[in-house]
């Protein structure tokens, strides 16, 4: 008899066997297809699951999964606490929390243009051994040029990164057996750059989790049924729901697949025992996106280093569980910390209010940031006209271009694809996405290239 006790949002996820056939449970990976993440404990496998956040679990001598308990309910306690006091409670716990992960450690530390990894670095700016670094797209936003700023202004050494045009090819089998194919390849941008992390230093200190932890999703108290409507138009990719309907038929599952979906989420919204909305959707999508989706992509910072996740932490989950939704509102905790602790930081422009910062963001509206946008449109217009066209997203530089597009039909075209999905199904998709809608059709293209892998690496029965 084997005890497994998972923490409220595990860093890597564990597979387990359980009763059934070994077959593909191909209603989970429609699910997959049209949301981008498994639900709950599902895998590609009807006998095998992912122990579930927050569970101690019992398994036999064969590490076959007999028994489950939740440890840990999500729950909205909110105290009577001032905004002060809660800004002086998170203040000590965030510090404590970094520090017990980096004291004696070489610590890199990813930068972006936001607040995040901001906030990691008010907080390790006295730390005697970080190293850190950027990465921008090419011919997309200079993000690199914030960090550098920041950086700079903890003492931090620092190093900034290009992502490079289809860099996807050449590591793809690699991240592919790193994510085991639980989640698409386009966005774990550090496989451009893999092999530079390995003598950075000793442990990656990582910022996931804070955009949800603190913020609110500002919606009024809603219905169940409205609760439910709304995570399906966060979650749900609309090209991805057309790929899955019509491998749904083209399997010939039972009912429709939109009936199953729906199901499927409902049953899950009902096991968080939240009244409050924004604090119900918070522990929805931390239970079952976070754990699935961003936790996933954490294996690629594992494969090389510890990776240690102050956001993750068991004790930071319930300090949000007891604060009033109207303190994690709008980011203004994590502000009020950098503002507080690091007020130079708080000078530097912050990426999602460009070119405002954290004092003066409040302005960005019109008037006020008219000279701004006019500037940067009169750019991409004149880089578009230069064939430089502006990238904001991942595949556009790996599925985009002629290099690109003999690669991407390598896989879909000439691979073990066309044994789970029909033929006619991966050329009309492919098609829709070079003649259609790009933006639309490049997640099921990207799906499809995931499941390319998996039929090559791991499906051989």
């Amino acid at each position: 008899m084997k005890t497994i006790k998972t923490p409220i949002l595990p860093i890597n996820k564990t597979i387990v066997k359980t009763q059934g056939k070994h077959e593909l449970d191909l209603e989970a990976i429609c699910l997959f297809i049209a949301f981008g993440f498994f639900f709950d404990t599902d895998t590609y496998w009807r006998d095998e699951v992912v122990l579930s956040p927050g569970t101690t679990n019992q398994l036999d001598e064969k590490d076959t999964l007999i028994a489950s308990k939740k440890w840990f309910d999500w729950h909205y306690s909110p105290r009577e606490i001032s905004f002060q006091q809660t800004l002086h409670e998170f203040t000590n716990l965030f510090e404590t929390i970094v520090k017990e992960q980096t004291t004696n450690k070489n610590v890199i530390l990813p930068i972006s243009g936001g607040l995040d990894s901001r906030t990691q670095a008010a907080a390790l700016r006295n730390h005697p051994n970080v190293k850190s670094y950027s990465y921008e797209y090419e011919h997309g936003y200079q993000e690199t040029k914030i960090a550098k700023k920041i950086a700079a202004t903890c003492h931090f050494p620092f190093q900034s990164f290009k992502v490079p045009k289809g860099y996807l090819w050449h590591c793809i089998e690699d991240l592919a057996e790193i994510n085991q194919c639980y989640s698409e390849f386009t966005h774990p941008r550090q496989m451009a750059f893999f092999d530079s992390f390995r003598d950075m230093g000793d442990v990656f200190s990582l910022g996931h989790m804070g955009d949800l932890m603190f913020d609110s999703f500002g919606l009024p108290q809603l219905s169940f049924d409205e609760e439910a409507d709304v995570l399906i138009k966060l979650l749900l990719k609309k090209g991805g729901f057309e790929l899955a309907n019509d491998l749904w038929q083209s399997w010939n599952l039972e009912g429709s697949f939109e009936a199953y979906f729906v199901l499927r989420l409902r049953e899950l919204l009902k096991e968080i025992k939240i009244d409050n909305t924004n604090a119900k959707l918070r522990a929805f999508k931390t239970n079952y996106f976070v754990s699935r989706w961003s936790s996933n992509n954490l294996a690629v910072f594992e494969a090389l280093h510890t990776v240690t996740l102050p956001y993750y932490d068991n004790r930071m989950f319930e300090f949000i569980c007891t604060i009033p939704e109207e303190h994690l509102s709008n980011r203004q905790l994590q502000i009020a910390y950098i503002k507080q602790n690091a007020p130079d930081l708080a000078k530097i422009t912050w990426q999602e209010q460009r070119p405002f910062n954290l004092n003066n963001y409040h302005l960005n509206k019109v008037p006020y940031n008219l000279p701004y946008r006019v500037a940067n449109k009169t750019k991409r217009v004149y880089n578009d006209f230069c064939g430089k066209p502006y990238v904001s997203r991942n595949w556009e530089l790996q599925f985009v271009g002629k290099e690109n597009d003999v690669h991407l039909k390598h896989w879909l075209f000439e691979s073990k694809l066309k044994d789970l999905i029909p033929l006619h199904i991966i050329q009309q998709f492919y098609d829709n996405f070079k003649e259609k809608d790009r933006i639309k059709y490049s997640h099921p293209v990207s799906m499809m290239l995931t499941l390319a892998l998996f039929q090559e690496k791991f499906n051989n029965f």
